[in-house]
């Protein structure tokens, strides 16, 4: 049973209010119950929806800026998964990407979400797009910045990445030193550098060491689910022809342009936005870049 709770706050939320910069990120928050945990999300303005999946070790705040310039003319619905922002973060939790996956569905189908324009980033491509094909009925289009949607299996990059995945320090690094957003975040940004004050809106969620769990699970993800990968993108004929808008940031030193190419290959009905300057975070490095190119991308296919 899911249930929608729209007053009372998170004690994630309550705990974390010294550090959330509110400034920064002033929507109200909102939760939806799934099972004993609960789910952050935003949901801001009217019109058409947009709903914004992150990746990791992010959560809705990477997207807030473009949130704020499309909420003026769009609904904007944001989430965080759990063990991520401002959603619960529980010890004991079943932390798969095929999880996350379900209770975006979960959400999705509760809501009764239709007419979709799904933003996805990172991990929230094959989050978001497995539930796309799953009920493709519910989605009109995409836009899909620094993902992938297949198995890296045998990419040189993705073998020598796997060592790290199989080393037993690895649990470690996520859990004891806050690994993934103290340096991996900041360190595939392109040209313009995370400053400190907004690199602190990503470490602190992750307050202690059993709250650390969802980044670590990410991880291990990259190293067990690659066949599952390459399932969603043998699937993607029921979405392939939805029109989508790729944004891309050219220095990505993880999710590097040969993915894009991959990516424009199989989804024929496409636009791309290439940013020279950025690296993963297209959405945190050039927002201003992003908002324009997704009102552009909406005016056209709205006159098709």
């Amino acid at each position: 049973m899911i249930t929608n709770t729209l007053t009372s706050l998170s004690p994630n939320v309550k705990k974390q209010s010294d550090w959330l910069d509110k400034n920064e990120y002033p929507f109200p928050s909102q939760f939806f119950e799934i099972g004993n945990q609960k789910l952050h999300f935003i949901d801001e303005g009217n019109g058409e929806l947009l709903l914004f999946v992150h990746g990791t070790p992010s959560w809705s705040f990477d997207f807030r800026n473009v949130i704020k310039s499309m909420s003026k003319t769009h609904r904007c619905i944001a989430i965080d998964h759990i063990g991520f922002g401002l959603s619960d973060k529980p010890k004991v939790y079943e932390y798969s990407t095929q999880n996350h996956s379900k209770t975006l569905e979960k959400f999705i189908l509760e809501k009764d979400l239709s007419n979709i324009t799904m933003i996805v980033h990172d991990f929230g491509g094959p989050i978001g797009l497995d539930v796309a094909i799953r009920h493709p009925e519910r989605f009109t289009g995409f836009v899909i910045l620094n993902s992938w949607l297949w198995s890296s299996e045998t990419e040189p990059d993705y073998i020598k990445l796997k060592k790290i995945l199989n080393s037993p320090l690895l649990p470690f690094l996520y859990r004891q030193l806050n690994f993934s957003p103290r340096l991996i975040l900041p360190g595939s940004f392109g040209e313009k550098k995370l400053n400190r004050k907004l690199k602190l809106q990503y470490i602190k969620p992750f307050a202690n060491s059993s709250e650390r769990n969802g980044a670590l699970a990410f991880a291990y993800s990259l190293r067990d689910d690659q066949s599952w990968f390459e399932e969603l993108w043998q699937k993607k004929s029921a979405i392939q022809e939805k029109p989508v808008l790729f944004i891309w940031g050219m220095k990505d030193p993880v999710i590097k342009h040969h993915n894009l190419e991959k990516f424009q290959g199989g989804f024929p009905n496409h636009r791309t936005l290439k940013i020279a300057s950025a690296g993963h975070f297209p959405q945190e490095e050039e927002p201003k870049m992003i908002i324009d190119g997704i009102k552009v991308w909406l005016n056209e296919s709205q006159k098709k």
